[in-house]
């Protein structure tokens, strides 16, 4: 079966190029990309042959290969001599078609030589290149060496090795071409696909290919909508969904991958669940425990495993392994029988988990893809890894489907199992096999391999063992799978994790990866050999005689290299971070032709370091201009406009991290942060219409953004303590802004408070409680209630939620604060519980009492033990001689305090006779004596 893409270009071709095209469409779906590239009208657009438009255009007048080619493809589209009766292979519909299919072929065969093989049949530079180019041997490295070149964008350079450039130029020139843009519809895919491709072969994504990829992303679900609905070709939207997803991935956008993924899974109607189900998981192991596993079934297929052996796939190794068993043993019908399953659709919960359905193609890309974005999406933790691992074991085991998902889902499995002790071995030997592969069916036929004279553990597939090229090219755009370089960086990259230090060099040198092998030995605390590897790249010899050096010795402290090496920004910007220096990000800056983004991020991470803010935000502003997508540096420029002062910037800067990321906890919260410096934004006054000058204290206009800043930021805050829920200081922003609203949140302040205690009361007591924000709450329900009751018997409402949080959370947390205890005696005072609102004034006096020294202390301590006990006096007075309404006395006449003259005399005594000897004669001492004598008259 051929590419969707091919597919979709059928259905949009009119009945008279369809004809015409059908020789070419069909070689290109069977992969025979040479006869297409060989088509004579191709050859008249590569030069290889000429007409009188064509005649008088030369490589050698063009500084570039692909600008020689649009030249000749301009001209060759733009011929006018067509009428009613001209042939249609000699219209310019025509013409257009026939080097679109080109564009494809040529797509597919870089893509072929470099990610899924087999070998090409055919040496793309023979075919493709000009015969005086091919002849001489340096202008043909000098050509291939600058159309790399031509990959770099915005200081970003593409891999230096990259093989068979001129497929991917072809493909991209004529792509680019507005003729063909304008009439063939179906080109903005390729399109689309040619500038992901592009993306991939850079160090990092290049923020202007990441506009035109989103841009075509939009204008193709626009017209696959439209064509959709006839349904005509099968899955075509969700061809689309699955692309866009590994495109959302690439780009780190990691939930809205998740939900194209999700919608992908709606549309095929694919039904999976991640479970767990009874089993044993070690060779050893007595009792049955719960296995996680994915159970799933494609649309239309029974729940009888189908055996699927006889079709090509790579190798996959046994784990061999003498504890871990090869697959989870799974209890026999276990499924049937625990509640385990109780809640799976019966369609999944019928599946024999040892032997499931074989997935099709489609679904088996959709559990891929997702463990690819749990994976980017979640810390690279044990728990994440348990979790993705049954989603590549479900395409495993359910069999070959095909050859490319097949491979894709051994890489997963390889990932996953690097960082066990007991799978490691088998995760890194599977990961070198998928390399040799790699190799094996990519270097075949191009004279820049970097893949040359790479040691290979497992021999080369056998005639019949390996795959054709449509079925390895047909799902391979959706699980964007790695180049060989990429794959033999990730093996390297595993040798080191295992301590391969030597063999993980060999492959870096090999490849010419000169910065990760820098990162590698720095790594190793060998920063010196790091440098002398970046700045060997970077700089000549000490003395300029580069051929004889002592390369272990030699630091290249010699000039700049003219022109510096294509990858240049990002190698100063490592040597940057070595030395600490910031004028080698000053320089990558520079030699990028400030295109750079990276450069300028480091700069301003420097500058924030030194608490140099202003710079910082400048150089974060500049980064910001070249990749506005980058929510970490979005972040760091709000941080120094915080510091700066510059609210309303800050506010801007927030705002636009919330809208990358509105999980994004802490932008919520610096958000809220900011917008609690702003005033509010009010209608001209009357002074400034007629006029008049402002208040030189009045904030300026550029500061008034928003009417209810106080309201927004609360807003803001709540947002940031739903994502982070146990963080404490965040709700502790929660609650001193709710109170300070004008009408106060108090719903927000009840719940802001419950939270802090739950997550504070055990560590910090009642410290952890805002006495003003518990006193703004009883005043209000005081207030604002007509009658005094007690609000556990009222209906929902803010009453009764206070009574939960003063006695549940708040009541038994004190243990001091006199404060605290009054609030709690004049709410329950309101509700008519005279017995327990005394028993809170005499806590609230004996803690004021108890306090060590008071008797000798200042004048103020004094008058406030005064005030307390003549508050006491009044609680006894008003509320001792009241009915009991609570516990066993509550109806039955008793009164709440009978002799509550006694002890106000004795409380009064008390504090006269230890205030006696110091205080004797004050003001204090005489409202005291003053009450204690009314006593005893009474």
């Amino acid at each position: 079966m051929a590419d969707v893409l091919l597919g979709f270009f059928r259905s949009t071709l009119p009945d008279e190029i369809a004809v015409v095209l059908e020789d070419i469409l069909s070689a290109t779906e069977r992969g025979d990309y040479e006869s297409v590239l060989k088509h004579p009208e191709v050859q008249l657009l590569l030069g290889h042959q000429e007409n009188e438009v064509t005649k008088d255009v030369h490589s050698k007048d063009f500084p570039l290969w692909t600008d020689y080619l649009f030249h000749r493809l301009g001209l060759l589209l733009s011929e006018q001599s067509e009428n009613e009766g001209t042939p249609v292979k000699e219209t310019a519909v025509y013409r257009q078609h026939l080097f679109f299919t080109a564009a494809v072929a040529a797509l597919y065969a870089f893509i072929q030589s470099t990610i899924t093989g087999p070998p090409l049949p055919f040496k793309s530079e023979n075919v493709l290149l000009p015969t005086e180019v091919l002849s001489d041997s340096v202008a043909f490295k000098k050509l291939r060496t600058d159309l790399v070149a031509s990959f770099g964008t915005d200081g970003v350079a593409a891999y230096k090795l990259t093989p068979n450039p001129e497929l991917l130029c072809l493909a991209k020139t004529i792509l680019t071409c507005p003729l063909i843009q304008e009439n063939v519809e179906s080109s903005v895919w390729a399109r689309l696909r040619v500038n992901f491709v592009h993306q991939r072969l850079l160090s990092e994504p290049a923020p202007a290919l990441q506009k035109a990829i989103y841009e075509e992303v939009e204008v193709l679900e626009r017209l696959i909508l439209n064509i959709e609905k006839d349904k005509r070709i099968k899955d075509l939207y969700v061809h689309f969904l699955l692309e866009r997803a590994a495109i959302h991935t690439h780009h780190g956008l990691d939930k809205k991958a998740k939900a194209d993924l999700d919608q992908a899974t709606a549309e095929r109607k694919f039904e999976f669940v991640l479970t767990g189900l009874m089993g044993k998981r070690t060779r050893f192991q007595q009792k049955d425990t719960s296995q996680l596993l994915i159970l799933a079934r494609s649309a239309g297929t029974d729940a009888e495993g189908t055996a699927s052996t006889a079709k090509a796939k790579p190798e996959n190794l046994d784990l061999n392994d003498d504890t871990l068993l090869e697959s989870i043993a799974f209890t026999p019908e276990e499924s049937k029988e625990t509640g385990t399953t109780s809640s799976l659709p019966e369609s999944l919960a019928s599946l024999d988990p040892a032997n499931q359905p074989l997935l099709d193609p489609l679904d088996s890309v959709i559990l891929l893809s997702l463990a690819s974005s749990v994976t980017n999406t979640n810390p690279a933790d044990g728990i994440t890894r348990e979790e993705t691992l049954p989603y590549a074991t479900r395409v495993l085991e359910g069999g070959s489907s095909n050859w490319q998902v097949y491979t894709q889902a051994l890489l997963v499995r390889s990932r996953i199992e690097g960082y066990k002790s007991r799978t490691m071995e088998r995760g890194l030997l599977q990961l070198q096999a998928l390399v040799d592969q790699v190799i094996a069916e990519t270097s075949g036929g191009d004279s820049t391999s970097a893949g040359e004279d790479a040691t290979s553990f497992l021999p080369k597939a056998k005639d019949g063992e390996s795959a054709p090229v449509n079925e390895r090219l047909q799902y391979v755009f959706s699980l964007s799978s790695p180049s060989r370089w990429e794959l033999e960086s990730e093996l390297a990259s595993r040798w080191v994790s295992v301590g391969g230090l030597r063999s993980a060099l060999e492959i870096y040198e090999r490849l010419e990866m000169w910065a990760e092998a820098a990162l590698c030995w720095a790594a190793t605390e060998k920063e010196d050999k790091a440098k002398r590897i970046i700045r060997r790249q970077l700089f000549h010899s000490t003395d300029c005689n580069d051929e004889a050096v002592d390369l272990d010795t030699e630091k290249w402290e010699g000039p700049a290299r003219d022109p510096p090496p294509a990858e240049a920004p990002r190698l100063y910007c490592i040597l940057g971070d070595m030395d600490r220096d910031i004028a080698m990000y000053q320089k990558a800056w520079e030699v990028s032709g400030q295109r750079y983004a990276r450069a300028q991020r480091s700069l301003g991470q420097r500058y924030f370091v030194e608490h140099d803010y202003a710079k910082a935000a400048e150089a974060y502003t500049l980064s910001l201009k070249m990749n506005p997508l980058n929510h970490p540096a979005r972040f760091a420029l709000g941080c120094a406009y915080l510091e700066l002062q510059r609210f309303k910037d800050a506010v801007e800067a927030f705002s636009r991290c919330v809208q990358l990321d509105d999980e994004d906890a802490e932008s919520w919260s610096n958000l809220a942060a900011a917008l609690l410096h702003l005033r509010p934004k009010a209608a001209p006054s009357t002074a400034s219409q007629n006029g008049d000058d402002e208040d030189e204290d009045a904030p300026s206009a550029s500061q008034k953004i928003t009417s209810h800043p106080r309201t927004d930021a609360l807003k803001a805050f709540k947002r940031a303590a739903a994502l982070k829920h146990d963080n404490y200081r965040i709700w502790s922003n929660v609650l001193a802004v709710a109170g300070s609203t004008d009408p106060p949140s108090y719903m927000d302040i009840i719940s802001a408070q419950r939270r802090i205690c739950e997550m504070r009361g055990k560590t910090d007591g009642e410290k952890c409680i805002d006495p003003e924000a518990i006193r703004l709450l009883v005043r209000h329900v005081i207030e604002t209630q007509s009658t005094s009751s007690d609000p556990t018997t009222t209906a929902p409402g803010l009453p009764r939620l206070l009574t939960t949080l003063l006695e549940t959370h708040i009541k038994p947390l004190i243990t001091f604060s006199p404060s605290l205890w009054l609030t709690l005696a004049l709410f329950y005072t309101h509700t008519a519980r005279p017995s327990s609102a005394l028993e809170c004034h005499e806590k609230a006096w004996r803690a004021v009492t108890s306090q060590p020294n008071w008797e000798s202390s200042s004048e103020k301590e004094w008058d406030a033990v005064v005030q307390q006990t003549v508050d006491l006096l009044d609680a006894y007075e008003s509320l001792g001689p009241r009915e009991r309404t609570e516990g066993l006395g509550a109806g039955s006449g008793e009164v709440v305090a009978k002799d509550w003259k006694f002890k106000s005399r004795s409380a009064v005594r008390s504090v006269l006779g230890k205030g006696k000897e110091a205080w004797e004669g004050s003001s204090g001492w005489d409202v005291l004596k003053e009450r204690v004598d009314g006593l005893k008259g009474s």
